[in-house]
């Protein structure tokens, strides 16, 4: 396991390359808290770190890659409320804003840039009827997505 120096030098050298770092946070055995992942390095072009909750790491890495990537060349601003079409195949995802939560907690974008200058917007997913967590009728319980906000 990484140091927390070592976590966060492979960390720059990422954000070097390519303008940002993806961490993945995986929960405590025998808790129902759900895994999350989020961007480090937006906040350097002063854009907000994004964050997903609920998915596989290897999953929320592809699509925090395909939106910070967006975002980062500027083809994609985006705000609260936004939907977005064409990121999840055959379904919507809908960006949120808010604060850290205990169970969205982006230590290392705290550790590298300070609590005052990391913005968060989440990136939330559907059910697959469409519905999301603030609809009725959601099929996944609340500690599966958590979130920083409703739209």
């Amino acid at each position: 396991m990484p140091s927390p120096d070592e976590i966060l030098d492979i960390q720059r050298r990422h954000i070097t390359e390519t303008g940002w770092a993806v961490t993945a946070v995986l929960p405590a055995p025998g808790t129902t808290d759900s895994p999350f992942a989020y961007t480090v390095g937006l906040t350097e072009r002063h854009l907000p770190e994004l964050v997903i909750a609920g998915l596989d790491p290897r999953i929320a890495q592809i699509l925090l890659n395909d939106l910070a990537g967006r975002v980062h060349t500027g083809a994609a601003r985006l705000t609260h409320g936004h939907r977005v079409d064409d990121l999840i195949v055959g379904y919507p995802a809908v960006i949120v804003e808010g604060p850290a939560t205990e169970a969205l907690w982006p230590g290392t974008a705290y550790a590298r840039y300070g609590r005052d200058r990391v913005h968060l917007q989440q990136i939330v997913w559907p059910d697959r009827h469409g519905r999301f967590p603030w609809h009725d009728g959601y099929e996944y319980p609340g500690h599966v997505q958590p979130l920083l906000g409703c739209p």
